[in-house]
């Protein structure tokens, strides 16, 4: 577990997630009942993580939204 306890104002945290930001990735949704319009997403940034899995902010070309998704929901693009 990270310490925070003597950390001073402004005080920056670099945390070290399994994708980083840019990097293409395949998207498999746990529920079938989402849609995914193609496989291929771009990784925009890593969520805070409170507790639980890593989530992170994708798009796809494809979409003109954004998704939020589960580090399992994601693999490293062949």
């Amino acid at each position: 577990m990270l310490e925070l306890k003597n950390l001073e104002p402004g005080d920056v945290i670099l945390i070290q997630t399994k994708f980083r930001i840019g990097q293409l990735v395949d998207f498999n949704p746990a529920r079938a009942t989402v849609p995914a319009s193609i496989r291929e997403y771009k990784v925009l940034k890593a969520l805070p993580r409170d507790q639980g899995e890593q989530e992170y902010r994708i798009k796809s070309i494809a979409e003109v939204f954004e998704r939020v998704a589960k580090e399992s929901e994601l693999s490293v693009r062949a």
